[in-house]
């Protein structure tokens, strides 16, 4: 794969599988475009064009330095608030729901026109395992991620004359610092590597490479697609 002359904006790159896939894709030189919250010292490490950005909020001017060509968007923000469904409250459906889904709408309507330019562009979005299977104490993160896969879908359908594709990746448990809580001791991690056909938990570097693969001209052909990155939890037992 090579991104030599590509504009690439990753939203939420500061940690985890957004900078795990800002970290590929810069060594597969890409003109980067990097926005979280934060600056963390190993994205500054990678000297890209940083936005501090929260995706929470309206974007107003934001996203106004962007190139005027953009040949790829990726959309990491997420959440993981794990607790039974009597339990949560509407505002934490709603916080999902803004983060997870409006967060990605807002970015996208702002640089659809720059990515409509690059004659041939991508857009990856991710979702969860727990969308499509379902999991315990999951009702608010699965509600949220359905919505992306459905958003997935709906632009592919819609900007496939422009020559945009749109995809989704669905990772399980994945070694970042969102799931810090859940892997904290070596008995959860081996308890949660044991949930997975392949006996391991995901690291930020495999959704980095699919990120990167669906990104680059060789996922040219790919568009409207929810892809497992999830080591066999969602269709093997």
């Amino acid at each position: 794969m090579e991104f030599a002359d590509k504009n690439i904006l990753i939203i939420g790159a500061s940690s985890g599988i957004g900078l795990a896939t800002a970290q590929l894709l810069r060594r597969l030189n890409a003109n980067l475009y990097t926005a979280s919250r934060t600056h963390s010292p190993e994205l500054a490490e990678l000297q890209t064009t940083f936005i501090e950005l929260d995706v929470t909020q309206p974007l107003g001017t934001a996203l106004d330095g962007l190139p005027e060509v953009l040949h790829g968007v990726v959309y990491c923000p997420g959440s993981i608030k794990l607790r039974p469904f009597e339990r949560i409250p509407l505002a934490d459906f709603q916080a999902d729901f803004q983060l997870n889904v409006l967060g990605a709408v807002q970015v996208l309507q702002a640089c659809m026109k720059r990515l409509k330019k690059a004659d041939g562009a991508s857009v990856v979005l991710f979702s969860t395992v727990a969308a499509d299977t379902g999991m315990s104490f999951h009702a608010s993160i699965a509600t949220a991620k359905a919505a992306v896969e459905g958003l997935t879908r709906a632009l592919a359908a819609e900007y496939a004359a422009s020559n945009v594709r749109v995809n989704c990746v669905a990772p399980s448990l994945t070694d970042t610092p969102l799931a810090a809580a859940l892997l904290n001791t070596p008995e959860k991690q081996e308890a949660s590597a044991k949930r997975h056909p392949l006996q391991r938990i995901g690291q930020p570097q495999d959704l980095a490479y699919m990120a990167s693969f669906l990104l680059s001209d060789h996922g040219s052909f790919i568009t409207g697609q929810v892809l497992p990155v999830d080591g066999g939890m969602s269709k093997l037992k």
